[in-house]
């Protein structure tokens, strides 16, 4: 009964409590659970530092040289355009020349909305507040996007207050204090009791000022064209001064001639009233000889082409050597003779077209001479072609050209009579 009670009471104990038996399938569960609590609060917390440090975020890297990095510039400083932070400062370093050389980490999300021709200025908010790097897109932004690895140059760093305190140490070493001391005594005394006067003087000079502030727009170009006009002006100097120096020596001319010039100047009034006169009592004529003129210097002008040609050609004659002997020399030869006139057809006419036409003068080559122009002024001596002997027979010509001619040829004894 004993025995068999114990083995039911052992029956009905959780195997947790049996002596010599370890957990069960439900036994590992909480141990689990509290380790995978443990691991998602350290990743939690790696995580978090991670982002903080900025070390899931894709960046991209460039580099800035500049004069200088500033007293206040460290790493992780911020990187602006538009007051909007693109980026972060990863790392400074000094170069041999003395030049600072920052690199950059650019949010790669970002990269794509800065121009690659940015400028760069180190820059704070107060004077004493830490740098930042501020990117200044300019006017015309690039439409190629700032890329990885590019090298800009810094434009301006702001100014510090220790750079300001170091300055004034300088200039305050090289005063000496007594004579300091003596300038401020000297400025104190001027300005005892005159501190009306020095307020009426500033309320005027404020008051001119305004005045002369729309003017400053043009007082900028007049500053700006002035190197240009002072250059031109040094050129010149040379020719003004030469200019001067004899404008003076044409007054002292006239001067000295003060009274040849008296009685030019009556002259000429004389000359004046006698050309007035003149004028005045023949100014129809005159009128009338301008309008005759007029015609005739239309002609001279329309062929003054041919007239150049003529005199032009006219020129190796002025340079024939003298004759050898006092006298006259003549070259004469024997050409062949051009067909006689014949009437009517060959009575004079003006119809001749064509304009000004100079055949080749004023320049011929050696043993040449110009064409003969033919016009439409009623005769042609080279009608019939013949440049040989002249048969005087009409039979025989109109035989040859197949056509009666005009008439016989005309003389002395056949004027005024038909063909």
């Amino acid at each position: 009964m004993t025995a068999h009670q114990s083995r039911t009471t052992s029956a009905t104990t959780p195997v947790a409590a049996r002596p010599g038996v370890h957990f069960g399938g439900r036994g590992y569960v909480k141990p689990l659970v509290g380790l995978l609590t443990v691991a998602a609060i350290g990743a939690t917390v790696a995580a978090a530092a991670a982002l903080f440090r900025g070390g899931w975020s894709e960046t991209v890297s460039v580099t800035v040289i500049s004069s200088r990095a500033g007293l206040v510039m460290n790493p992780d400083a911020k990187v602006k355009m538009n007051d909007i932070q693109v980026g972060s400062v990863a790392a400074i370093e000094q170069r041999p020349d003395g030049t600072a050389e920052i690199r950059l980490a650019l949010n790669r999300s970002t990269i794509d909305l800065i121009p690659s021709n940015v400028t760069v200025d180190i820059a704070s908010s107060t004077v004493f507040g830490a740098k930042f790097v501020q990117l200044l897109p300019p006017p015309d932004p690039s439409p190629q996007p700032m890329r990885a690895g590019q090298v800009i140059t810094g434009e301006h760093v702001t100014v510090e207050i220790n750079t300001i305190f170091e300055q004034l140490t300088e200039l305050l070493s090289t005063i000496e204090p007594e004579h300091l001391n003596k300038t401020l005594s000297a400025l104190s005394t001027a300005f005892a009791g005159r501190g009306q006067m020095m307020g009426q003087i500033i309320d005027d000079l404020d008051a001119t000022l305004a005045e002369l502030d729309p003017t400053f727009d043009t007082l900028d170009h007049e500053l700006d064209t002035a190197p240009t006009v002072f250059n031109i002006f040094a050129d010149v100097a040379p020719d003004l001064l030469r200019a001067t120096a004899n404008a003076s020596s044409i007054s002292r001319t006239l001067v000295e001639k003060q009274r040849d010039l008296d009685a030019l100047l009556i002259s000429v009034i004389g000359f004046g009233d006698v050309g007035n006169d003149v004028l005045a009592t023949n100014h129809q004529s005159l009128a009338e000889v301008l309008h005759l003129l007029a015609p005739v210097t239309d002609l001279t002008r329309r062929y003054d082409q041919v007239l150049y040609c003529a005199l032009a050609a006219a020129i190796p004659l002025a340079k024939v050597p003298p004759p050898r002997v006092p006298g006259g020399e003549v070259l004469a030869s024997f050409v062949w003779g051009a067909d006689p006139y014949r009437y009517p057809s060959d009575l004079p006419k003006v119809a001749a077209t064509g304009g000004p036409n100079c055949l080749g003068m004023p320049h011929l080559d050696y043993e040449t001479r110009p064409p003969y122009l033919l016009a439409d002024v009623g005769t042609n001596p080279f009608e019939y072609g013949n440049r040989g002997v002249e048969l005087n027979t009409a039979a025989l010509k109109e035989f040859l050209l197949g056509r009666p001619l005009d008439g016989p040829p005309r003389n002395a004894t056949q004027v005024g009579m038909p063909g």
